[in-house]
C-alpha cells in the first residue's frame, strides 16, 4: 500500500499559498484494508475515508466511466491494480495532478509543475468534456488564482465551450452551482469568475439574467465602460475589495439585471430599472435556493440603489421612507450594507475611481440624527397609539431636515 499527498495540497504548497486541507490517494489496497485500520467510509459514491486520528480524506485509487448525464454520471472502478497515474489521470487540470509520496518526492506526469511555472490552467485529458462541473471549478480557479496570473489555456477554454453548448450544464443541481457561486463570491476576484463563463458560453444557461446585461448599453456619461454588463462586472469588482460580506457581494452582481429588460425606446436611459429587477431576482434566488440574508439584500439594493445616488436632492421625507423600507430601525446593519453596495456600483465604471461620491456619508449622517431621536419625551407628552409613531416621524424628518440644511450650507 501507498499513500500519496493529492490535489490541492500539493498545488497550492508548490505556488506558497496557505495549505488548509489535506487529500490522500491510496494505491495498491482495498476497502477492507483501510475498514481494518480504523478508516471511517464516507464516499457515497466513491471510495472515500476518513483518517481516525486526523480526520483527513483518503481515497483508493480509481478510474472512471461516463455512463449517464451530468456530473454524477460516472461508474467508478477501485481494485488495487489502479496505478497512480491512472488515478491523476481522471482529474481536471494538470496543476491538480501532482502527487507526493512520503518520501516527499513529487510525482508528476502530466506536466503540472510546468503549467504551475507558466500560470497556465490546462486540462489533462479529453475526458475533460464528460464533468459539466469542470466548467465552474476551472472558471472559479481562474478568479481564485487571477492575482497570480493564470490563464486557461485556449484548448481548455474550447472544451469548456463543448461542454457548454451539450447540453450537460443543465443538468446540474442547483444546490452545485450555488455553492460554487458562493465559494467564487468569496473570493478577491469574483468577476473573473463570471467573465470567463461568459466567454465559454456557459453563463445564458447558468446565470441567464446576468448574461442579458452584456451587450446592453447605457448613457456614456454616466456609464463611459457603455455596456451594462462590463460594468456590472466592474461593480463586483469594486464590492469584492471593499466588503467581505457574501450579500454585499451577491447584491452587487444582481443590482443592475433590470437593465435587460430596459424598453428599447428608451435605451440607452435606464429609468425605473431597479423595480424591474425585482422579479428577475426572486426567479435567480428561488431557481438557485439562494439563502434569504442574500436574496433580501439583493431585492433591497435594487430598489433603492437609485435614491441613494441622488439622496443630496431627496426631500427628507423621501429618505425617511427610504430608511423604513430598510428596516434600519431593527435591521441597522441593511444601512452600511446598501450603501457599500452603492459605493461599488458607483466606482465600478471607467474613469470613475478620482471622482467624488458624498451621497453614502450624506446618507449615513441623516440616519444616524433620525436614529438619535429618542421616544420617551413623545410617550412623555402624551401621546398613545398611532400617535406615537406619527410624532416620531415628524421629528426624525425635523432631524434629517437640520442634516440636509448643513450640507447645503458647504
Amino acid at each position: 500500500m501507498q499513500i500519496y499527498l493529492v490535489g490541492g495540497a500539493v498545488r497550492d504548497s508548490l505556488l506558497g499559498l496557505p495549505v488548509t486541507e489535506r487529500d490522500y490517494v491510496v494505491v495498491g489496497s482495498e476497502a477492507q484494508t483501510l475498514l481494518d485500520q480504523g478508516f471511517i467510509p464516507v464516499g457515497r459514491d466513491f471510495p472515500v475515508f476518513l483518517h481516525p486520528q486526523t480526520k483527513e480524506e483518503y481515497a483508493l485509487a480509481r478510474i472512471e466511466r461516463k455512463e449517464g448525464r451530468g456530473y454524477t454520471g460516472f461508474a467508478c472502478y477501485a481494485a488495487p491494480d489502479v496505478t497512480l497515474e491512472q488515478d491523476l489521470l481522471r482529474r481536471d487540470l494538470t496543476i491538480n495532478a501532482i502527487a507526493q509520496d512520503q518520501a516527499g518526492q513529487l510525482h508528476d506526469p502530466y506536466g503540472g509543475m510546468r503549467d504551475l511555472q507558466d500560470r497556465v490552467l490546462r486540462h489533462i485529458s479529453p475526458a475533460f468534456s464528460e464533468d459539466p462541473l469542470r466548467v465552474l471549478r476551472v472558471a472559479r480557479f481562474a478568479a481564485r488564482f487571477h492575482h497570480l496570473g493564470f490563464y486557461i489555456a485556449p484548448e481548455t477554454l474550447e472544451l469548456m465551450r463543448k461542454l457548454s453548448r451539450s447540453g450537460e450544464l443543465n443538468h446540474l443541481t442547483p444546490e452545485r452551482v450555488w455553492k460554487e457561486l458562493e465559494k467564487v463570491l468569496s473570493g478577491r476576484n469574483p468577476q473573473i469568475f463570471f467573465e470567463v463563463l461568459h466567454d465559454c458560453e456557459a453563463l445564458p444557461i447558468l446565470l441567464p439574467e446576468v448574461e442579458a446585461l452584456f451587450g446592453v448599453p447605457a448613457r456614456p456619461d454616466w456609464h463611459p465602460e457603455v455596456d451594462t454588463g462590463v460594468h456590472v462586472m466592474m461593480a463586483l469588482h469594486e464590492a469584492s475589495q471593499r466588503s467581505e460580506q457574501l450579500a454585499v457581494r451577491f447584491a452587487t452582481l444582481c443590482h443592475d439585471l433590470g437593465k435587460a429588460q430596459t424598453p428599447a425606446h428608451i435605451l440607452p436611459s435606464h429609468h425605473g430599472h431597479g423595480d424591474r429587477g425585482l422579479p428577475l431576482i426572486q426567479s435567480l434566488c428561488k431557481r438557485l435556493k439562494v439563502p434569504n440574508e442574500c436574496r433580501d439584500l439583493a431585492l433591497l439594493v435594487s430598489e433603492l440603489h437609485s435614491l441613494v445616488h441622488t439622496a443630496l436632492q431627496l426631500r427628507p421625507a423621501t429618505l425617511l421612507r427610504l430608511f423604513d423600507r430598510l428596516d434600519v430601525w431593527r435591521k441597522p446593519e441593511r444601512l452600511s450594507q446598501l450603501l457599500l453596495c452603492c459605493q461599488a456600483d458607483f466606482y465600478g465604471r471607467l474613469g470613475f475611481a478620482e471622482r467624488e461620491y458624498p451621497e453614502p456619508e450624506y446618507v449615513q449622517q441623516a440616519y444616524d440624527a433620525a436614529a438619535a431621536v429618542a421616544v420617551r419625551p413623545i410617550l412623555e407628552a402624551g401621546y398613545t397609539g398611532e400617535a406615537i409613531r406619527l410624532q416620531l416621524s415628524r421629528r426624525r424628518i425635523f432631524a434629517i431636515r437640520e442634516i440636509h440644511c448643513r450640507w447645503n450650507d458647504k
